[in-house]
């Protein structure tokens, strides 16, 4: 893993040209060959993660039968996940910021590709939630790593596009596991039970993406932030070569950066004085109010947009379906994240992200009041189709958004950080959500959700700066 701590040139009027150049440049190009290659390859690598995400949820009824797990164990089988995931995404988004982005994504897929399989070998309750656990840990940076790295690396008129398509191959993780779960969970292959396969094909899944990412080259930008400038030119000299195989796109106006802003180029003896990082630095004026602002946003989008994907195979358990037809209720409800995904695509550069957040969120709300008063097979799917539809296009929306408001050296730091939270949130949300089902219903567990949604806008709307087809250095100066 290379080292970010090596010495850094001074900073003067030549050193922040080239800094300004750097972003300047990536800015001008057209999506290049190697740009759009790392744009699959870390959207192959978030199909994995969401497809454990969703996994343990998904198979929540098949695993109460295998293990004997009593109502108040389940909470915790469907917690450990996101409880690794808050602590992986605070660990390795921080390394992401100190050692690069590139560094961090093989680190995390080792971590969970391993403990996946780990967990195909589960023979108890204990062994499940141990290796569960540890898979969130490889689990938790992985999407705001992703937007950070796709964020650095993209030109900003197309990064909300190509980061959405990027979610868009991620998503079809989703109704996969769902489908998956419906022909395997209560069947056998070769002797051994279908939802251990499952847990496996994670593990193969995300070695695969591994050996995809080795030949991703290092964010450029965060290579000038450490001062690095010499690699960084390299790489933004190779996209440039590759550039003059793809179309002219016109330039987009220049807007002057005050050297201010720039901040990528500090001596090592100066940085702590100039450029406080880490959590010390989003607690500071400009960023601690935006830094407030996705904290509250977190902990209150997890309660609708996991909380649905989370609790709907027990929602349907719970309207009296038996597993199996439940398992294809989720599926088929599970289509509307790819196509949810794919719908954004056309909608994030067309529209200021900050409103589409707000007005995905409000439809999310409207949507799952209708699917929790739902009660037969075509309004149970239909709604859950346009649940789960728009709030991918709140997703995309809301991943390239996260990423855009804080500065490189803090990207990775800030949305991990905060996106750490919502795992959190996620991790307690059993031990508050399936209380409520079971005592309360269907009705209140879906009126909790519509709360947290309009919560969401509120706090977007309010407190959220502009950043479609902004430059990343306007948008953090």
């Amino acid at each position: 893993m290379p080292n970010a701590r090596g010495p850094r040139a001074p900073l003067t009027r030549g050193t922040r040209a080239v800094a300004e150049g750097v972003a300047e440049r990536i800015d001008r190009l057209p999506v290049t060959r190697t740009q759009r290659r790392a744009t699959v390859a870390v959207g192959l690598g978030l199909f994995f993660e969401l497809y454990e995400v969703f996994l343990t949820g998904v198979l929540s009824g098949v695993l109460v039968g295998e293990f004997g797990l009593t109502k108040a164990q389940l909470p915790l089988v469907l917690a450990s996940t996101f409880i690794g995931m808050f602590l992986g995404a605070l660990v390795l988004g921080r390394v992401a910021d100190r050692f690069g982005r590139r560094g961090a994504f093989l680190l995390n897929l080792c971590v969970y590709s391993f403990f996946s399989l780990f967990g195909a070998f589960s023979i108890n309750a204990v062994w499940l939630v141990g290796s569960r656990f540890l898979v969130g840990i490889g689990l938790g940076a992985e999407l705001p790593l992703a937007d950070t790295y796709l964020t650095d690396l993209l030109p900003a008129r197309r990064r909300g596009r190509y980061i959405a398509w990027a979610y868009t191959i991620a998503f079809i993780g989703v109704p996969v596991v769902g489908f998956l779960a419906h022909w395997l969970a209560e069947s056998t292959l070769f002797g051994v039970a279908g939802w251990r396969w499952m847990f496996g094909i994670g593990a193969l899944g995300a070695f695969i993406v591994f050996l995809l990412r080795r030949e991703l080259p290092e964010s450029p930008r965060w290579l000038e932030s450490v001062g690095r400038t010499e690699e960084a030119e390299k790489i933004v000299a190779r996209l440039e070569d590759e550039a003059r195989d793809e179309p002219a796109e016109p330039a987009e106006p220049a807007r002057a950066v005050p050297s201010h802003a720039v901040t990528t180029t500090a001596p090592a003896s100066r940085a702590h004085h100039v450029r406080p990082t880490g959590v010390r630095a989003l607690m500071t004026h400009p960023y601690n109010r935006r830094t407030g602002m996705m904290v509250v946003f977190h902990i209150f989008q997890t309660i609708g947009y996991y909380g649905f994907g989370t609790m709907v195979p027990l929602v349907l358990a719970a309207k009296g379906f038996p597993i199996s037809e439940s398992l294809l209720f989720t599926g088929l409800t599970y289509l509307g994240y790819p196509v949810g995904s794919a719908l954004s695509l056309p909608l994030v550069e067309r529209f200021e992200r900050k409103y589409l957040v707000v007005a995905s969120g409000l439809a999310m709300a409207v949507f799952g009041l209708a699917f929790g008063f739902s009660n037969s097979m075509l309004p149970i799917i239909a709604f859950g189709f346009l649940y789960t539809a728009v709030s991918n296009v709140f997703s995309n929306a809301y991943h390239i958004y996260q990423a855009e408001i804080f500065p490189t050296h803090l990207r990775s730091t800030a949305s991990s950080g905060t996106f750490a939270l919502s795992r959190l949130a996620t991790g307690a949300m059993p031990f508050v959500l399936v209380p409520v089902l079971n005592d309360a219903g269907v009705g209140a567990l879906f009126a909790i959700m519509c709360a947290a949604m309009v919560v969401v806008a509120i706090d977007i709307t309010v407190l959220g700066p502009r950043t479609t087809g902004r430059r990343l250095e306007v948008v953090n100066n």
